[in-house]
């Protein structure tokens, strides 16, 4: 670096820097005394020169420049996005919403919240004209079937012994067909319904049964309501599902979501339980943003063992990251030549210009790719003033 265009946006910052005035008439003593320094570099007696020489400034013990440098460790990179906002729902791929086949009005309830049932159990039981009507046209379709196999039996035995003509027996064969027809539909919509063709009697009480196991987390009826076989489209009677598994729906920005892949892991933190972490993994990211908060949709599965969450949660989530890579804050990074570079301290006292290739910033932070190690420690605060320095040696 030099020249104006250089040195022009350099004052700038250093003059929004705090002891901005200080740190510029520093910079202009070390460039006054830079040809002492490139002559003699260190043990030319003069207490506090610094000793500059290709990427490296070294400071001798108790310099004063020292006292306007801060010095942070690098860390591990430990996510790619964090404090994302996110909802917490029921998995469906374990969750059965339960609505009624048939009106009528609920006479018994045999399941409630909380409750661990089996496939097949019954949930409630509803006095059903439907269903009713369901039973009544399968017994008058089996009787009806009974009577054509018996006048087909006749007509046969009657064409037998020529008291009948073959148009009779015609007749009796499609009168059997008919019933026969009506008997597998009417057995088939009582079926539908969870019926038995076979049981005796019509009490129009229908049995709601649960199509999965699991456990009863909702219940929306009451003994006595009235309910119709058209009210898919509102709160379902039970909802069953498996409350160790959630799904979580994230709100994902553009540039969180290019870091983003399926199978990565995501921890999970709930207001309610401030001292709890809890683990999950992407499954799904949307292909499209949506319009009104411009973020990203990804859905991931949160293991739930101890059901301590709860559907409908709004909680927050990192999700960590699956390359490597540490985290520095975005502070210690300038720019040089379409370059970033960090200053690392090799030694007490002693500083390293190093390039370095960035991964997502957030929140301050930045992930350096290539360049620094964890454990290493680098200037964040004071950098331009070592990069001016350099630029002074080499200038």
């Amino acid at each position: 670096m030099g020249g104006k265009a250089t040195w022009q946006p350099l004052a700038r910052v250093l003059l929004s820097e705090p002891g901005a005035l200080f740190l510029l008439c520093v910079t202009a003593s070390i460039i006054l005394f830079s040809g002492c320094s490139r002559s003699s570099k260190a043990g030319d007696g003069m207490t506090g020169v610094p000793t500059v020489g290709g990427d490296t400034v070294a400071f001798p013990p108790g310099s004063p420049h020292l006292n306007y440098l801060t010095i942070e460790s690098v860390r591990e990179r430990k996510s790619i996005a964090s404090g994302l906002n996110g909802r917490l729902a029921w998995d469906d791929d374990v969750t059965a919403r339960v609505f009624s086949p048939v009106s009528g009005r609920i006479v018994e309830i045999q399941a409630n919240p909380g409750q661990h049932i089996e496939p097949g159990d019954v949930l409630a039981k509803i006095r059903s004209p439907d269903f009713g009507q369901a039973q009544a046209d399968a017994r008058k379709a089996t009787a009806d079937l009974r009577t054509a196999e018996r006048a087909l039996e006749r007509t046969r035995e009657l064409l037998k012994h020529g008291a009948a003509a073959e148009k009779d027996l015609e007749t009796a064969e499609a009168d059997h067909t008919r019933a026969l027809s009506e008997k597998e539909r009417a057995v088939a919509t009582l079926s539908i319904y969870g019926g038995n063709a076979n049981a005796t009697g019509v009490d129009g009480v229908f049995s709601l049964k649960a199509q999965i196991g699991g456990v009863v987390v909702e219940k929306a009826l009451n003994p006595g309501q009235e309910i119709r076989s058209d009210q898919m489209g509102d709160k379902p009677l039970f909802v069953i599902s498996d409350p160790t598994r959630l799904w979580l729906f994230l709100d994902v920005t553009e540039t969180d979501v290019a870091n983003m892949s399926r199978g990565q892991e995501v921890l999970v933190r709930a207001r309610a339980l401030p001292d709890k972490i809890f683990r999950g993994r992407i499954e799904i990211i949307g292909e499209g943003l949506d319009p009104a908060t411009r973020t990203i949709k990804a859905r991931c599965l949160v293991d739930n063992a101890d059901r301590a969450l709860r559907a409908e949660m709004y909680v927050s989530a990192d999700v960590t990251s699956s390359t490597s890579g540490v985290d520095i804050p975005t502070k210690a990074v300038f720019l040089k030549d379409n370059q970033h570079y960090v200053f690392v301290e090799k030694s007490p006292g002693r500083f390293e210009r190093r390039e370095v290739r960035l991964g997502p910033e957030s929140e301050g932070r930045s992930v350096v790719l290539n360049g620094v190690a964890a454990g290493q420690r680098v200037v964040t605060q004071g950098c331009l003033l070592l990069e001016s320095m350099l630029e002074g040696e080499n200038s």
